[in-house]
């Protein structure tokens, strides 16, 4: 059965079931109050626009430091270690240890090791003048917008520290208190009330709930699970994805949804569909009993007048290889809606068939309404690791704008069953480098060249692409690389403006398949790891090294593409190259897009119509997180943490959160 017969027949048996929950959905789950922040995307489908409007093009450059709030309490020594399905992640990404001596010392890598502080991508929220905010000293604080006042903060215990990005809120109802609900490292969810930083009494057993239950830990009880990013709630279903790590006989990905006042379980979404279910059929037989990875482990969104909500799955285990799986293996890679209330599947697009690149849909698909001719297409945008850009009907999945099917290389790995063609969008430019030819080698300097062409000629590195497979027992460079393109933050809508704005970069990956020594193979080679000198950090394919893009979803064109990030190492006048960013933008209702993201540590405002660069200042460390911006007393303040750290290595050398306001 084609994605299109699931689809049809999904739409068909849930179409009056979405218009009469649309009502009351709408009446539960109000838009969130102007000054408010109270979710990542700041609404449930993922906008990330502020309402505000002191902060304006023109004064933007006013801005000052209001307040500052140290996460690291007094006289802590040692912060909770990350979740082990992160730590297995990292090896994944075979980032290697940072040089002796080079760029952030022994305080450098996505977890900053032995350093004095520890990396958060915590995104804060605010509700009602009270700024909430997941720290990884193992504590949940709250504190006064306006001042950074601490109001109170809950412990957690001291080897556990809550999800990397944050946390997300719930109203509560007319007998049960606000909340705070998210997932710990330990792979539980927990439920903390919003007033006064106490458990939730009736979530669970004393307000925490175990996550690792008997279905999900198939391959085993010490399996690495917990949750990575925050859930989201829908009316009174939480909804959790889960990280579970990268290898094969690792923990299962599948999306839940929980009763947010008892943390029942009420439904369970298999990202690898059971027998009998839409999509099983990609499958071989056997190959998905148990399968680990397709897992949500970034951003979900909700529309909620429809009930719908929007799943982006990972690859699957192995991420590198997929000899043992032949197939599309859906919900790989994919964007998944589902009935929020019940999880029942409603349509799916693949952005990746057959995963062998590590090309997770990890961003939030971001909501948005197109208009053409006269009508208003209710919309979804979808970015990825892999740079491109999907534009779909967010009630049928159907693409707005044309994607075709395009033949791609072969795979040289014995055995492997890359897929023959990849969907590609027709009207929207990539957004990062797809491939590279021998004569794109940087140029940036006369020793930069010398270094690339070295490592190319010497390693005899395979060049090519779009969509290159990892070669055998010899190494090759994949473009954008394992992580972008586009990583989990995705990208904001300003809805005025009728424009899509994100960060897109492209870090090259060093590939190479061996034998494993057990009949089967390995992403492991002398070379593999990032394609770039690790002694200063510069990028070894010419071009931009990472650009701030805006789309208009009207036309489905680019209206503008500016380089974001600075390359501080580099000659003079050559140093504006772009750089590498984990982490995206907020924009706001008078045309100011934020974002800090880059890892030259650097937080910037930019001309949300013409993509202009307004504003910048120097951060204490590198921010691989969102801003936000919300209204505390009358006044607009924009807020963000910067630790360094994430899978871009970058020095963690802060435990910092700022709050930026016009004086």
């Amino acid at each position: 059965m084609t994605g299109h017969d699931l689809r049809k027949r999904a739409l068909r048996s849930t179409a009056i079931g979405c218009l009469a929950i649309a009502a009351a959905s709408a009446a539960q789950q109000r838009a969130p109050a102007p000054g408010d922040w109270p979710t990542v995307g700041r609404d449930a489908g993922g906008m990330r626009n502020s309402p505000l409007t002191q902060i304006t093009p023109a004064n933007v450059s006013r801005l000052r430091v209001a307040w500052t709030y140290n996460m690291k309490p007094a006289g802590a020594t040692i912060a909770a270690p990350p979740s082990r399905a992160e730590q297995a992640q990292a090896q994944s990404e075979q980032m290697g240890p940072p040089p002796a001596g080079g760029p952030g010392g022994p305080n450098a890598g996505p977890f900053g090791q032995g350093g004095r502080f520890s990396p958060s991508e915590s995104i804060p929220l605010v509700v009602g003048g009270t700024m909430y905010l997941a720290t990884p000293y193992s504590r949940i604080v709250a504190l006064d917008a306006a001042t950074g006042k601490e109001r109170w903060a809950s412990p957690l215990p001291p080897t556990v520290r809550a999800a990397t990005r944050g946390i997300e809120y719930w109203a509560g109802d007319a007998g049960h208190p606000a909340a705070l609900i998210f997932g710990t490292s330990d792979g539980r969810l927990r439920a903390i009330r919003a007033d006064n930083g106490q458990p939730v009494v009736g979530f669970g057993e004393n307000g925490s709930v175990n996550m690792k239950t008997p279905d999900v830990m198939a391959n085993g009880a010490n399996k690495p699970y917990s949750l990575s990013s925050p859930p989201i709630v829908f009316r009174n279903v939480v909804i959790t994805g889960s990280a579970v790590g990268e290898a094969i006989g690792g923990s299962i990905g599948d999306t839940r949804g929980w009763d947010a006042a008892t943390g029942k379980l009420l439904w369970t979404f298999h990202g690898v569909p059971h027998a009998g279910e839409p999509g099983h059929g990609t499958w071989a037989e056997g190959t998905d009993v148990n399968r680990s990875g397709v897992n949500v482990w970034g951003l979900m969104t909700v529309d909620p007048a429809r009930g719908i909500v929007y799943m982006p799955f990972g690859a699957p285990a192995s991420d590198r290889i997929g000899v043992d799986r032949p197939g599309n293996n859906l919900f790989s890679s994919s964007i998944v809606a589902a009935d929020a209330t019940t999880g029942r599947y409603l349509w799916h697009f693949q952005i990746v068939h057959h995963d062998i690149w590590d090309n997770d849909a990890e961003a939030p698909p971001t909501l948005v309404d197109v208009r053409q001719g006269g009508r208003t297409i209710p919309a979804v945008v979808i970015v990825s690791k892999n740079g491109l850009v999907f534009v779909l009907d967010r009630v049928t999945g159907k693409p707005v704008y044309p994607v075709e099917e395009r033949p791609v290389p072969a795979s040289d790995v014995p055995g492997e069953f890359a897929a023959k063609t990849q969907p590609f969008p027709t009207r929207t430019e990539p957004l990062s480098r797809m491939a590279m030819r021998a004569d794109e080698v940087a140029d940036l300097s006369p020793e930069l060249r010398t270094f690339c062409s070295n490592l190319v000629a010497q390693n005899k590195l395979s060049l090519g692409g779009p969509y290159n497979p990892p070669t055998f027992q010899k190494p090759m460079v994949y473009f954008p690389g394992t992580l972008g393109g586009v990583n989990w933050s995705g990208g904001s809508f300003d809805p005025k403006l009728g424009l899509f704005v994100v960060n897109a970069f492209e870090l090259g990956q060093i590939m190479q398949i061996e034998p494993d020594g057990k009949g089967g193979f390995t992403n492991r080679g002398p070379v593999n790891g990032r394609f770039w000198n690790p002694q200063n950090r510069q990028l070894c394919q010419a071009g931009s090294w990472g650009d701030l893009v805006g789309i208009n979803v009207h036309t489905g064109r680019v209206a503008w593409r500016t380089r974001l990030g600075v390359t501080d190492n580099a000659p003079a006048g050559k140093q504006a190259t772009g750089r590498p960013s984990i982490g995206g933008p907020i924009t706001t209702a008078t045309g100011v897009t934020f974002i800090a993201a880059t890892d030259d540590a650097r937080f910037r405002a930019f001309d949300t119509r013409s993509g202009r660069e307004l504003w910048t200042v120097k951060l204490p460390a590198s921010a691989h997180t969102n801003p936000i911006s919300y209204d505390a007393g009358g006044k607009q303040y924009v807020a963000l943490v910067s630790t360094g750290g994430s899978f871009l290595g970058t020095p963690v050398d802060s435990d910092q959160l700022t709050a930026y306001a016009l004086p």
